[in-house]
């Protein structure tokens, strides 16, 4: 892969060749080629400030460009999609460099809790951050992008991955401007807990056929993480006494200081949100064949939902041979072609003419 700086400095060479062949003399030089940078943007929102990096690809000087929001996965991930140490497989950071291979910004930021914006002002009452803190979070920065010199206001767009893909939905139903498109990758397309739910009993089956447990403890680890789930929507303390230490200690965990965040996530169901998006809102929607944590199959709900909306293209694309981080499974450093086509179709459409 070419370093960023060589390639805004080829990139450079040969728009500059091209313009001083075709334009006349003096045209060139009056619109010179700004190279690709990284801009560092800061901005407030619940007395918290956000970090984030601001992408501009190579441009001309005065030139307003189309623009992303890139919106990460659950847990603690950063602006690059990354949870170091242990997962760093720069997602959104392949997708920032991606969009400005086709002269589109972006804009990624550390969320509440990741990279260096911290838990801000939630630090000494974690327990009180909810979902809509991390709503608001994001619906600042996408009107941060909005208002940037180099942006054009009628292009700007939401992407999210994973559970940042719910995200996207929430901000681009009311977004101010109204949003170009809406991608949602990978995306958190059943409630919160119900895709909880379905892992750990896939988890729990997949046990049972490699002989690690019994049928009959299957059933009944089984019904405890179903009356745990039910105990969490009702408000309830949880149940943990009928499970394995370690599935005990994840619902604990659930039940814990991250309660009221998770209680406010799974009351927010992600079809009903995509029905309310402004028709003819260009909409994509991926799933990868081999993606255990969103199955295409749990991602139907939400692609009738997008077409219920009178949403525009692409919709729902499948990913042959794609996983959850949309990587390459013969190269894990970059994107897979196939995510990597559906990005370019997605923002091909409705996209206005340049300024």
């Amino acid at each position: 892969m070419i370093p960023l700086a060589r390639r805004a400095a080829i990139g450079a060479v040969l728009v500059g060749s091209i313009a001083a062949g075709v334009l006349p003399a003096g045209a060139a030089q009056a619109r010179p080629l700004t190279p690709a940078t990284d801009r560092e943007v800061t901005f407030t929102v619940d007395g918290t400030v956000t970090y984030g990096t601001l992408h501009l690809p190579a441009h001309r000087r005065g030139q307003r460009m189309p623009a992303v929001l890139l919106l990460p996965g659950s847990g603690p991930t950063d602006r690059n999609g990354d949870q170091p140490p242990a997962l760093t497989p720069h997602t959104l950071a392949k997708l920032a460099d991606a969009l400005a291979r086709d002269g589109v910004a972006s804009l990624r930021f550390d969320k509440y809790g990741s990279g260096r914006t911290g838990l801000g002002a939630y630090a000494d009452k974690p327990e009180t951050i909810d979902y809509p803190a991390f709503v608001r979070q994001a619906d600042a920065a996408y009107r941060l992008l909005a208002r940037q010199p180099e942006v054009d206001r009628r292009a700007v767009r939401l992407i999210g991955h994973s559970e940042g893909a719910l995200t996207a939905l929430m901000v681009a139903v009311a977004a101010e401007p109204r949003t170009a498109g809406v991608g949602l990758l990978q995306p958190l397309a059943e409630r919160f807990l119900d895709v909880l739910a379905r892992q750990l009993h896939e988890q729990l089956a997949a046990a049972v056929a490699a002989g690690q447990m019994s049928p009959e403890e299957q059933r009944a680890i089984g019904r405890a993480v179903d009356r745990a789930v039910a105990d969490l929507r009702a408000h309830r303390p949880i149940d943990t006494s009928a499970m394995p230490a370690a599935l005990a200690a994840l619902f604990q965990g659930l039940g814990g200081p991250s309660r009221r965040y998770v209680e406010s996530i799974d009351a927010v169901d992600p079809a009903s949100v995509a029905r309310r998006l402004p028709p003819r809102t260009p909409a994509l929607l991926t799933c990868g064949t081999i993606d255990p944590q969103v199955p295409c199959d749990t991602t139907t709900p939400l692609a009738t939902a997008l077409a219920r909306a009178h949403t525009g293209g692409p919709g729902r694309v499948v990913l042959p041979g794609v996983g959850h981080d949309l990587t390459d499974p013969a190269d894990p450093d970059v994107l897979a072609p196939a995510a990597l086509d559906a990005l370019h179709r997605f923002m091909r459409c409705g996209a206005p003419a340049a300024r």
